[in-house]
């Protein structure tokens, strides 16, 4: 199966994914997630030190082993989001989305259009100039993934109407971001209860849910929910656990 061709159908259409986040900016670490198991990899351009070329560079890894790639983008300026779709990426995971109207402009601006994407013909994502510019837009309209973040209270009340916005293909949940709006810690019932409400206005619309939880023992309860799509740990993490339980 094409892996990066088929992520998006795989998540509109509700398949589990899981993938974790890419918090190093070497294109090794990336190569290696790539030879892994996982579905996805998240580049997480928001929370690390990512600039324009580690970002490219870790995308170029990923797609050269077809491995799906999200950036989790710093902001959703226009720039970030072209910046990580022209180097390549399958998608991108806007956060601190609040209402359907930034919604709909992360759409417009993940999309080629009047007032949208500008298009370029000597990107990698166009095979550096060796794509036709038809299959070009339409390979884009098909499998370019777009996902935004709820993790502010501002966010709760708009939820249905965000997952709504036609082209979001996902919600995913920042519940650590929730507690701390909540001055609550992740485990407590009204952050959980939170996070269940996402999920069910999210999928009351059909759209797919997405989520990260330190606590693997959670995913069938989430599962049950309606999430789908779990990013969770990291490169970081991994380190961590192998060289504690080496020592």
């Amino acid at each position: 199966m094409a892996r990066c061709s088929e992520f998006r159908k795989r998540l509109v259409d509700g398949e589990q994914i899981v993938g974790t986040f890419l918090k190093t900016p070497s294109p090794i670490v990336a190569e290696v997630l790539a030879l892994s198991d996982l579905d996805a990899v998240c580049i997480d351009v928001e929370h690390a030190p990512f600039g324009r070329l580690e970002l490219d560079s870790c995308i170029a890894a990923l797609r050269a082993a077809d491995c799906p790639s999200i950036v989790r983008v710093a902001n959703d300026s226009s720039s970030e989001i072209r910046n990580a779709l022209d180097s390549g990426a399958t998608g991108i995971l806007v956060p601190h989305v609040t209402n359907a109207e930034e919604a709909a402009a992360i759409v417009k601006a993940a999309h080629f259009g009047e007032g949208g994407r500008g298009y370029a013909g000597s990107t990698r994502a166009a095979s550096y100039t060796r794509k036709p510019m038809a299959n070009h837009l339409s390979d884009s309209r098909s499998q370019t993934t777009v996902i935004v973040q709820i993790e502010d209270l501002a966010a709760l009340p708009n939820v249905r109407e965000i997952a709504s916005v036609a082209g979001i293909d996902a919600i995913f949940i920042g519940r650590i971001d929730l507690a701390v709006a909540m001055n609550k810690m992740p485990a407590d019932t009204a952050v959980v209860d939170a996070v269940r409400t996402v999920c069910a206005e999210t999928t009351a619309g059909g759209t797919a849910v997405g989520m990260f939880t330190a606590d693997l023992g959670e995913i069938p309860m989430w599962r049950e929910a309606g999430s789908s799509l779990f990013l969770l740990g990291s490169d970081h993490s991994f380190m961590l656990a192998g060289a504690n339980e080496l020592a």
